[in-house]
């Protein structure tokens, strides 16, 4: 990636700058194919959300894949919408992006990838939270270019950052088909030492290009998910146990790390902690009072192996596309597919993040993260 992929849009991002400040959302997101907006459309890779019914209620794209992992808009997509953007960051690896871009904000999120490089590697192409860090380095010199280092500083000062990682290390860690994590394996309690210790050097990488406010998302009840409750054999309603105990004590790692990286960097920096556990969980326990019919198996695509929500013909009613076992009613579904919520479950989890109490996200929650002023 070169620095002349964003020559064209330089006169404009200097007027935006100068003449419209504090007017506009801005945000770096980083993560996996939760938060992904594309970056793997343009990547040799297994994990893709290229084609229908990937994006049928994406109504920016008229119902189109642009390779988010869900029927319409993600997490990150619904939060920047309620703080006031008017457009989704696009992604970085988007040959013909909007000339706004780098003011908006850029999209570095890939699906597969994970907080260690190893992650994801079955799926082939994949960038890993390292890379990601890297691409944003490149969007940074850009800035400096057309601003110069003070006011690359000021811009990113209020810009949001944020990270969701750590659930495909921690499904890889569980699939004994993966030969890095053989019998051999190392005990979850060094294995999520190794995902944290790993994080905490990008986080403070990103700290020192910039970075000052921060939303660290934990990792979901990936042991309830359609893909996990079927390769580990649990039955009924039940989630797998084994898998949300090893979430529940990473994530406790994570929490207390966000607390430390609080205390080490003193009130002109923010790093919040995202609960997505206890919103997810909260979901799939009260999916019927949340509007919900069904809380385990997947809008789209099998229950089973191998898991594959596609399009096999497009008829004339597109909400009727002759597809995998796709269900009539999407907003009535957790899950889109073996692995991912649907754009209803995402609006829910969205506003719980947005506007939660401290058992959600602490120690403020990101509506008052955007307006925290240092």
């Amino acid at each position: 990636m070169t620095v002349s992929k964003y020559s064209y849009i330089t006169i404009f991002v200097v007027f935006s700058i100068n003449f419209f400040p504090g007017l506009c959302f801005t945000t770096f997101v980083f993560g996996d194919s939760l938060v992904d907006a594309g970056n793997n459309d343009y990547i040799f890779t297994l994990s893709k959300a290229d084609s229908p019914p990937y994006g049928i209620d994406f109504k920016p794209s008229g119902g189109q894949p642009t390779g988010r992992f869900t029927n319409g808009r993600t997490i990150s997509d619904i939060i920047g919408e309620y703080l006031g953007a008017e457009s989704f960051p696009p992604p970085f690896l988007a040959p013909n992006t909007e000339s706004d871009t780098i003011f908006t904000g850029i999209n570095y999120a890939s699906g597969a990838a994970g907080i260690l490089d190893e992650t994801g590697f079955l799926f082939l192409g994949r960038i890993p939270l390292r890379e990601q860090v890297k691409h944003f380095k490149e969007s940074r010199d850009y800035i400096v270019k057309v601003k110069g280092e003070n006011e690359t500083m000021k811009l990113l000062k209020e810009a949001i950052f944020s990270l969701t990682f750590g659930s495909n290390d921690i499904i890889n860690y569980f699939q004994p088909s993966i030969p890095f994590f053989g019998s051999n394996k190392v005990a979850p309690s060094d294995y999520l030492d190794y995902m944290i210790s790993n994080l905490t050097i990008h986080l403070k990488e990103l700290h020192e290009l910039g970075a000052r406010k921060f939303v660290v998302v934990g990792v979901g009840p990936l042991g309830c998910i359609p893909f996990v409750r079927a390769v580990q054999f649990v039955r009924g309603e039940k989630c797998s146990e084994e898998v949300n105990e090893v979430i529940e004590a990473y994530n406790v790692r994570l929490s207390g790390l966000v607390g430390e990286l609080n205390q080490e960097f003193g009130p002109k920096t923010m790093f919040v902690y995202a609960n997505s556990y206890a919103v997810f969980m909260k979901i799939i326990v009260n999916y019927r009072q949340y509007g919900f019919v069904n809380a385990k198996q997947p809008c789209c695509g099998a229950y089973f192996p191998p898991f594959i929500c596609y399009n096999k013909g497009q008829s004339q009613d597109q909400n009727r596309s002759s597809s995998s076992f796709l269900c009539d009613d999407r907003s009535k579904y957790v899950f889109w597919d073996a692995y991912h919520p649907t754009e209803a479950a995402n609006i829910i989890i969205a506003k719980e993040l947005l506007d939660g109490d401290e058992t959600i996200s602490t120690p403020i929650n990101i509506r008052q993260l955007h307006a925290y002023r240092f």
